[in-house]
């Protein structure tokens, strides 16, 4: 499985816009990050995303897991963030109930 990854370098407006790309491509989006800074970067890229994704008809969530992963042969612990896709549906109007226009 492949992960974007995040660093606390990372620009929350160009990560989110891969977030979106991907979305919109229906590619499954992973995210790794290490470190205090790059979960924040990471966080602040999906919700940027989602505000992207909104007016599409696209919504996003997110669940994060810890990994162990092994940078320079030292074992360090990883956030790794799992982006949920959901379809956004116009409410469905109650049998008898009359759309009003405003």
């Amino acid at each position: 499985m492949d992960y974007l990854k995040v660093s606390s370098k990372s620009s929350p407006a160009s990560v989110a816009g891969a977030i979106a790309g991907l979305v919109k491509d229906g590619i499954p989006v992973n995210i790794q990050c290490v470190g205090a800074g790059a979960v924040n970067q990471a966080i602040k890229a999906i919700a940027i995303a989602r505000g992207f994704l909104i007016p599409t008809g696209i919504d996003i969530s997110c669940a994060p897991t810890f990994s162990d992963v092994e940078i320079g042969g030292e074992s360090r612990t990883a956030i790794r963030i799992a982006v949920y896709v959901h379809r956004i549906t116009a409410p469905a109007t109650p049998a008898g109930v009359e759309a009003v226009e405003a």
